[in-house]
């Protein structure tokens, strides 16, 4: 009886924040009604249209009132850099909405404060995760496609194009992330901004040490002259070098890697071998107060070792 009231209690306080946050004024929606196009209302329809509306009012109030300008542009750049189309303001909605609903999920499955509160702070936690992930993967395929963009480079500049023409050649003749990337830096070019601050912008949306040789050695050139396509492929054979490296490292380190892996996965393995030949010896473990804290300082420990195997079976090039 307690636990439903404590959890009452806390639904309802997190009702009240977002009562708070997305409190809608209405005589601001009443102008908006005023001022909004009426032939996009009858195109839409009423319902989708007002949703529509409600929608735009609750993203600008969590970005008025939740993000700051430093925090906001700091979300925008780790979602930029993941490749999902979405907002900064719509990736926090989406951190409280996971947090609530998995919450929510173990409280009807177990009936426990502190499992509750831990789905929640996993909840919060797995947009931030997802993201990491997407970066990583865009990461991964810019880079593996990143010497073919330079060489194709190298071949139109060979050919009597310009940098930028030869850019352009890059978006036609190449696939998404570095299409995407590079489209957006000849349009900051056709907007106003320098190839410089283009190619530096570029450099900060993907952190690639590869992509960074390339960026240095063209604004090199453009301060002393040179012939780019020349430096361009001894930066491409560099890049070729390095990437031999890696894999000879990925190779010899496999062993490590496989045993933190194993290491890991074996205490998971052994509870459910355990629970399914006998429930009872290990049921205590979940079902009591401090089996539950066990499991918990356990997990954590494991955590701890896998990254302390992880960093050690990471060797940078």
């Amino acid at each position: 009886m307690l636990t439903a009231m404590v959890m009452l209690t806390a639904l309802l306080f997190f009702t009240a924040i977002f009562q708070g946050l997305f409190n809608t004024n209405r005589q601001i929606n009443r102008r908006m009604k005023k001022f909004l196009d009426l032939n996009d209302k009858k195109k839409l329809g009423k319902k989708r249209f007002n949703f529509i509306v409600q929608m735009q009012v609750y993203r600008q109030q969590m970005k008025e009132r939740v993000l700051t300008k430093k925090k906001s542009d700091k979300l925008e750049q780790m979602i930029l850099r993941s490749g999902v189309a979405m907002a900064p303001e719509e990736y926090v909605m989406f951190q409280w909405i996971a947090a609530l609903l998995l919450g929510v999920l173990l409280f009807v499955i177990k009936n426990n404060m502190a499992i509750v509160i831990f789905g929640f702070v996993i909840g919060f936690m797995l947009p931030r995760f997802w993201i990491k992930k997407k970066t990583r993967e865009r990461m991964k395929k810019f880079n593996d496609g990143l010497e073919d963009m330079i060489m194709t480079v190298i071949g139109s500049l060979r050919a009597g194009f310009s940098f930028a023409q030869a850019l352009k050649t890059v978006v036609d003749e190449s696939d998404a992330p570095i299409r995407d990337e590079i489209e957006l830096l000849l349009k900051e070019m056709q907007y106003g901004t320098s190839m410089e601050e283009a190619l530096e912008h570029l450099k900060e949306r993907m952190p690639s040490e590869d992509l960074d040789l390339l960026v240095q050695a063209v604004l090199i050139q453009r301060q002393v002259g040179g012939n780019l396509a020349l430096v361009l492929e001894t930066i491409v054979h560099t890049i070729r070098d390095r990437n031999k490296i890696q894999r000879q490292i990925k190779t010899l380190t496999a062993q490590g890697r496989i045993s933190g892996w194993v290491i890991g996965l074996l205490p998971f393995g052994l509870s459910v071998a355990l629970y399914l030949i006998e429930p009872s010896y290990i049921g205590a473990l979940f079902t009591h107060q401090i089996g539950l804290m066990l499991v918990g300082g356990a997990s954590i420990s494991m955590i701890i070792g896998l990254f302390l195997i992880r960093k050690m079976t990471t060797i940078e090039v």
